[in-house]
């Protein structure tokens, strides 16, 4: 099974980022760049505390690039946080398929100099609140056994596990798991 690579890493500007208030977070949608933005801390993040390959950082620039392409507002959503203009993480809805299958959770990353402060609670309750106001039966995620801070929080927003199984993929061994909020 996959070792969890020292996620308890010193934050090199957490001095910083404790003094930011949630007022200095600022949420928006897509702006240009933010294809870019979210693919970067995504393999940056997964390759230096997972091991993930360049597989990972090619699959999510490519889904993440056909969402955007595709992005319907009456369908989909996204919430970018940035703080200062510096990306600070950032979660979506794709709603192709909520009536089969439900409401794909995606993208959801806080970059790590951003942790702890609740912008990751912010982002979710965004996103299900989204999926609330459009009245879907369902939202569901994929993620992988391991992110227990990620996996609380979904948890707090009543994600129960549904489904998990061993998956050879992004160059590792992963235990995937599937959430789902029914509502």
């Amino acid at each position: 099974m996959l070792a969890n690579r020292d996620l308890n890493k010193t934050r090199t500007n957490e001095f910083e980022f404790k003094s930011l208030t949630m007022s200095d977070i600022k949420i928006q949608g897509y702006f240009p760049g933010v294809v870019g933005k979210i693919t970067e801390i995504h393999a940056v993040y997964y390759h230096e505390h997972w091991g993930f390959d360049v597989s990972f950082e090619t699959q999510v620039g490519r889904e993440l690039s056909i969402f955007i392409s595709e992005f319907d507002a009456d369908r989909d959503g996204l919430w970018v946080a940035t703080a200062d203009d510096k990306f600070a993480g950032a979660v979506a809805i794709d709603g192709k398929q909520v009536m089969r299958e439900g409401a794909r959770l995606r993208w959801f990353i806080v970059d790590p100099e951003f942790q702890g402060a609740g912008l990751g609670q912010q982002l979710i309750s965004r996103a299900v609140q989204f999926c609330k106001e459009k009245g879907y039966p369902k939202i569901f995620l994929w993620t992988f056994e391991g992110l227990e801070p990620a996996r609380r929080l979904y948890e707090r927003h009543d994600f129960r596990l549904s489904e998990t199984h061993e998956a050879r993929q992004w160059g590792q061994t992963i235990k995937e798991q599937k959430f789902e909020l029914i509502f």
